[in-house]
Parts: C-alpha cells; sequence; structure tokens
C-alpha cells in the first residue's frame, strides 16, 4: 500500500464575523490545525491528531466548545461532542455535559471503552470519574462574552413580549460557535471530531446536531470524513454528515460537488451553516451559506492555509 499524505482541516463555527475577535480566532484555529498536523507528520493517527485540534479549540475562550461554550436559559453550560474513526465506523458522543473540561476526549472514551455510541448527562459524567477524567466546578466555563450573549436575547425576549423598549438583534454568530476537525493520516484512515456548547439561551436538555453520528459528524474511510457547525435541528433533519458520504458512495459525485449539494439541503429547509470534509485522497472543501466561517488546513502537500470569507 502507498502511504497517503496527511491532511486535517479544522473550523472555528460558521456565521457573522466579529472584527474585533479576527485575529485571536485565526490564531486559535491555526494553533488547532498545527498541533493535529504535528501528529499526523510523525504517523500518528487521524483520530489522535482530530482530538488533538478540538482540545487546543475547547481550551480556547473564544469558541463556542469547552471553556467557551454558550448558556443556556438557566444560565449553566451544556456540551455536546463525538467523534468517529472511518475506518472501523466506531463514533463516541457527550451529550448536554456540564463539568467535563474536554467534552471530546471523554466522546472518544465512550466510543473505545463504555461499548456505547453515546452516553449524555450525569450517567456520561460518572463514567467520565471511572476513567479518571477529573470534572470541573461550572465557574470554569464561564465568560463574560457568553453571559452578556445571554442577558441581551432575554431582553430581546422581553422586549418581544411587553411590546416595548429596544429588540436586539440576534445574529447567526450568536447560534453556529460550534468547532471540529476533520483529518486523514498515512495509512489512508479518516477520522471526523465536532465539539459544542451549542446555542445561548437554548432549552435545557436541548441536543443539537455535533453528537448525532450522520448529522453533525461523520467518518467512512470509502468516502469521507465530516463535521459541521450550523443550525442543528435541520442538520438533523437533513443527516449532513452522513448525507456527503451516501451522495460519493450511492452517487458517485466527488467530494466537492457533495458537501455543498448536502449544505443545499439545510439551506431549503431554511438552516443556516457549514461545514468542513476531507475524502480518502487528501482532497477538502470547507462550503457554508452564512457571511463567514473560521477554517484552516493543511492539505496533503503541507501547505497551511487559512480562511473566513468564500
Amino acid at each position: 500500500m502507498i502511504p497517503s499524505r496527511p491532511a486535517i482541516i479544522v473550523h472555528g463555527g460558521a456565521g457573522r464575523i466579529r472584527d474585533e475577535e479576527l485575529p485571536q480566532r485565526l490564531e486559535g484555529c491555526k494553533e488547532a490545525a498545527l498541533a493535529g498536523w504535528e501528529i499526523l507528520k510523525q504517523g500518528g493517527s487521524s483520530l489522535d491528531a482530530a482530538e488533538a485540534a478540538v482540545v487546543v479549540l475547547e481550551d480556547n475562550p473564544l469558541f463556542n466548545a469547552g471553556t467557551g461554550s454558550t448558556l443556556n436559559s438557566l444560565g449553566k453550560v451544556e456540551m455536546d461532542a463525538a467523534i468517529m474513526d472511518g475506518k472501523t465506523l466506531a463514533a463516541g458522543a457527550v451529550a448536554s455535559l456540564e463539568h467535563v473540561k474536554n467534552p471530546i476526549s471523554l466522546a472518544r472514551l465512550v466510543m473505545e471503552k463504555s461499548g456505547h455510541v453515546m452516553m449524555d448527562s450525569e450517567g456520561a459524567e460518572a463514567f467520565a470519574q471511572e476513567n479518571g477524567i477529573d470534572l470541573v466546578d461550572q465557574k470554569y466555563f464561564f465568560t463574560q462574552d457568553r453571559w452578556d450573549a445571554l442577558q441581551k436575547i432575554k431582553a430581546s425576549e422581553k422586549s418581544r413580549t411587553s411590546g416595548v423598549g429596544k429588540a436586539f438583534l440576534i445574529t447567526d454568530q450568536d447560534r453556529h460557535g460550534t468547532v471540529g476537525a476533520v483529518a486523514l493520516d498515512q495509512n489512508g484512515n479518516l477520522a471526523a471530531a465536532t465539539s459544542t456548547g451549542g446555542t445561548t439561551n437554548k432549552r435545557p436538555g436541548r441536543v443539537g446536531d455535533t453528537p448525532v453520528i450522520g448529522a453533525g459528524t461523520y467518518a467512512n474511510n470509502a468516502t469521507c470524513a465530516v463535521s459541521a457547525t450550523g443550525d442543528g435541528e435541520y442538520f438533523i433533519r437533513a443527516t449532513v454528515g452522513r448525507d456527503v458520504s451516501a451522495l460519493m458512495e450511492y452517487r458517485g459525485m466527488s467530494l466537492n460537488d457533495a458537501a455543498p449539494a448536502a449544505l443545499d439541503k439545510v439551506a431549503k429547509l431554511g438552516g443556516t451553516g457549514g461545514l468542513i470534509a476531507i475524502d480518502h485522497q487528501g482532497n477538502v472543501t470547507l462550503p457554508f451559506n452564512t457571511s463567514g466561517m473560521y477554517r484552516g488546513y493543511v492539505d496533503a502537500n503541507g501547505k497551511f492555509v487559512i480562511e473566513i470569507y468564500r
């Protein structure tokens, strides 16, 4: 077997781009991509690379995952994550976590050690402790920006219901902050990893597309690896990740044609967002239908690229 040329893509969410955060967010995407690339260029696995990249983003408070997660309607953090191995189709997912510093690492533990695919809430956190993952206080995840965003939405809701005062515009960046990575290693194995704090002011217990295998996260060596960000309910209904793969597998479409086609289904339902994807040959695509998407990649030639707009 001829070794594959490894490659990795990361994303830090799609939506309105805040100019004041632009340099830091771009640097965050670069750090994440390079963390994964260091593993790949040394012969490491796509799973290790994708997880490492997402951990970097979870540890960066500018992104809506891990320490920068958005707050639900009660002012609490509830996080979701998923990881998938394209070689075996094994997958692990976690939802409604409140105390796990790096949800993506727990998702991998679920995949490798639990015998299950998805675990949530208190049961998932008990499993984390059983496997040596320390839980952290909710204070660890607090950022002033996320608190202010929640208050802004609540003020807007109050204005709409009372019919007085100023109704604030809630932009798509307030909804789409999911982070993710997809990778191809030298053995030709694909992997996808995605992590999110969900949407600001969501109802407690709401779970989006991120941990739903085949929606926000999917990997199959025969086709591609996908990580999505956007209006989760629409991405679930359109089964976006699996749809990209199925269009390639059953209709013979290229990655560059299949990914936009799957995203078009989301748009027709009324949803917005984007995705990153890589196929088994190292081709990459990064379509989105919002004003921008934070993304960066190191391709099969070792070239580093970072992009926001089209």
